[in-house]
């Protein structure tokens, strides 16, 4: 066992009677990559948005997804309150966007040209890969997240991706932004997931 880890990482360990501390479940996580996306909301007083590696789908007929957002950022509240949500799905040239949705204490609206509201009044960036509108159907509070499942009622696409491709894929793991390409391809065969 390398004296860098604790105890609890030993994979022969048959039982695990430490608490599971904040700091080794990020460790856990620290090499799991998430996709990167921005979901906006608007209860009524204002936009707001923020950056999410959490977002997931959960069925395609009907068209559902899942995500969570944690009491800690401003956005949350919002979030949880608005009846729709958009769900900005992020490649590489949206990483600026990304980065906007991250930063704490700053006007993420301020460009008033990267943005505009649908007809049905959610916020929507421009350009991004694609985005979804959404409507919340269901909201579960995680101590200290909540988790949030949609339907998707609306779906905006401005770069397509093909099947078996990943170039300019947008990807966060280890505390950096990562670009998936032909470069980090690996050749074996395709299988999908189970769940």
């Amino acid at each position: 066992m390398s004296p860098d880890f604790p105890d609890q990482l030993h994979a022969d360990a048959p039982h695990v009677d430490a608490q599971v501390t904040a700091e080794l479940f990020k460790l856990a996580f620290r090499g799991h990559p998430g996709g990167v996306a921005v979901i906006t909301a608007d209860a009524g007083s204002g936009p707001v948005a923020l950056t999410a590696t959490s977002v997931a789908s959960v069925n395609a007929d009907p068209p559902l997804l899942m995500f969570s957002v944690t009491t800690l950022s401003s956005a949350t509240k919002v979030i949880v309150e608005a009846d729709t949500v958009v769900v900005h799905l992020l490649d590489v040239q949206d990483l600026e966007l990304a980065q906007i949705g991250a930063t704490k204490g700053i006007d993420r609206f301020a460009d008033t040209e990267s943005w505009t509201r649908l007809s049905t009044g959610e916020t929507v960036f421009h350009g991004v890969r694609a985005w979804l509108r959404c409507q919340i159907i269901d909201t579960i509070d995680a101590d200290g997240s909540t988790v949030i499942a949609a339907r998707v009622l609306q779906v905006g696409m401005n770069r397509d991706v093909t099947a078996g491709d990943t170039t300019d894929s947008l990807a966060y793991v280890n505390r950096r932004w990562h670009r998936l390409g032909d470069h980090s391809a690996i050749d074996a065969p395709t299988t999908r997931p189970t769940a």
